[in-house]
Parts: C-alpha cells; structure tokens; sequence
C-alpha cells in the first residue's frame, strides 16, 4: 500500500476564512404609511418618490471553517447555491419593498430596506446555511454597510475624496535631514495628492427606518468638516493645525478622526473607523477602539465619547 502524499492533508483541520461575491440589480423606496407625502419628503428626499431607485449591489460575504481533507473551508458550489437561492435569486430585479415580509411597511414589525437594514436580514437568511463570520454590502462604491451578527448593531461607510499638497518636514531639523528622515516628501515646495476618506460609524439599526443615523447629516458633516476645509488646499500653509504637525497620512487620517468624532456622535452614532487612503500604495487607518486600548492622550470632551 503506498504512502499518502505528504502534502495532500497539508492544512486540514486550520481554521481559514473565506469570502464570495455576488451580485444583484434591485430597487427601493424610502416611505413610511404613518407620515404625509410632504413629512417622508422632507425626510428621505427623492429616495420616497412613487417609482423608488435602484442599485447594482455588491455583497461579500464571509465564512469560516476549518480545512477538509480536500484542503477547503466549504464546497464553492454549495455556497454559490445557497447565496442564490436565499438572496440574489428572490432579490434580482425586484423591488426590495415588496419581496421580504422584514421590509412590509403595513406592519408594525416592517422597516425601511436601508443598506445598513438589509445586509442584516441577508445575514440572518444566510445563517442558516453557512458559517458566517461577516457580510458586506455595497449600495454603491462610496456606499456600503458591513454586519457582524451583533443583533441589531451594524456598520455604515461613505466614501469621499479631497485633493491637497503636503510638504513633509520637521522645521528643527535642516533640509538634509529631513530628506534623510522622509525623503523626496521633504522637497521645498511640496507634492500632491488625490486623498480618499472612508468614513465608518457602528449603531442600532432603527425597528422602522432601518437607519443607524441619517445618511444626509452624515454626509453632510463630513462636506462641512473634512471636504470644504481640506480641498485644494496645502496643508502645511492652509490648516492650521499642520503649521506644527507634519501632515503624514497618520497625522492626517488622526486629525479627522478628531474632528468628526464628537459632532458624529450628536447624530446618535459612534465613529468607529477613519480610513485615509494617500495613494493606491499608501493609507492609514485610526479606529476608536485603538483610543480606549492605549489610552493615548487626547481631547477630554472627544476621549468620553468612545
């Protein structure tokens, strides 16, 4: 009898995760029967008109297990079966309002199919037939929401951009030296960037809007707070705050954190992560939670609030 390959059990029994796309093209309609024609106007905009909206959506979803003997977490095809008969096939073109019974707005248990709403009840779908650890889901690229299983807490992303120069240098220090220390960044006059923000804040989901917080404000007071100060400016010259802070992308994506926290969290939300992407090599990533682990100094006001 020979022996088996050395390499064929190679990982069994290791715990891996896993993820899978799907895609699928639906509509909604942000509309509550308690509230006047002009009340759900004024609250969701054209997202309450008549006909709703649509969206191609991108779901990732993530699995865990551990290896088989044929060096998988999951059969691809029992997975890809399950994504599409509990979610893309009964979602695909369809208007989302009037598929699920979660989203029913003529009862009292039914909400608005949100992102953030959504991607919980394909969760709780999913759960039943995979093992799931997170799910994602994209209502478009600068838009998104992620769900880990906490009941009814989930994550809402926004994406923007801004485009500013920066010079890197430390003014103590001679050129020469700053150069040995950063680099080209340190040239005289300064480089610039197309800088991208995710913006991601952690919530309940609400039992009738499906909302963690309005997305409107949301937007709204990262314009006020991060865009319209920060685009096209130099950093170093334009914002105060980095006449004596060298703006690296930590320093950067730190800064916002700071300034975003606290109004975030008069929306009834929290600001759990500031991601600043300085270009297709190089980002920087603050989480709220790195605040309370380390305790690093900070703003008294903002330090309570995480």
């Amino acid at each position: 009898m020979s022996e088996p390959s050395p390499y064929a059990l190679h990982g069994k029994g290791r715990r891996c995760v896993i993820t899978r796309r799907a895609l699928f093209s639906s509509s909604h309609r942000y509309y509550l029967p308690e509230l006047s024609k002009d009340e759900n106007y004024e609250r969701f905009g054209p997202c309450s008109f008549t006909a709703g909206h649509g969206h191609n959506y991108q779901l990732i979803i993530s699995m865990i297990g551990r290896l088989d003997d044929d060096g998988m977490v999951l059969n691809l095809s029992e997975v890809k079966h399950a994504i599409k008969s509990e979610v893309t096939s009964q979602l695909d073109f369809r208007l989302i309002n009037e598929v699920w019974p979660e989203f029913d707005l003529n009862t009292k248990e039914g909400c608005l199919p949100t992102t953030e709403a959504l991607v919980r009840v394909i969760w709780n779908r999913l759960s039943k037939h995979l093992p799931l650890v997170g799910i994602r889901l994209f209502e478009q690229p600068v838009l998104w929401a992620d769900y880990l299983g906490n009941d009814m807490e989930a994550y809402l992303t926004i994406q923007t951009h801004f485009a500013a120069a920066h010079r890197l240098a430390r003014p103590e220090l001679s050129q020469q030296e700053n150069e040995s220390i950063y680099g080209k960044c340190a040239r005289p006059h300064g480089h610039g960037h197309n800088y991208f923000v995710d913006v991601t804040v952690k919530g309940s989901v609400d039992d009738r809007t499906g909302m963690i917080c309005d997305l409107s404000s949301l937007q709204s007071l990262v314009d006020e707070l991060v865009v319209e100060p920060f685009d096209h400016t130099f950093l170093n010259k334009d914002i105060s705050f980095f006449s004596k802070c060298v703006p690296t992308a930590e320093n950067i994506a730190l800064h916002i954190f700071d300034r975003l926290l606290t109004p975030i969290a008069d929306l009834g939300v929290s600001l759990h992560k500031i991601r600043l992407q300085e270009s297709p090599n190089n980002a920087a990533e603050v989480y709220a939670e790195m605040y309370k682990q380390q305790n690093i100094p900070g703003d008294s006001q903002n330090m309570s609030v995480v």
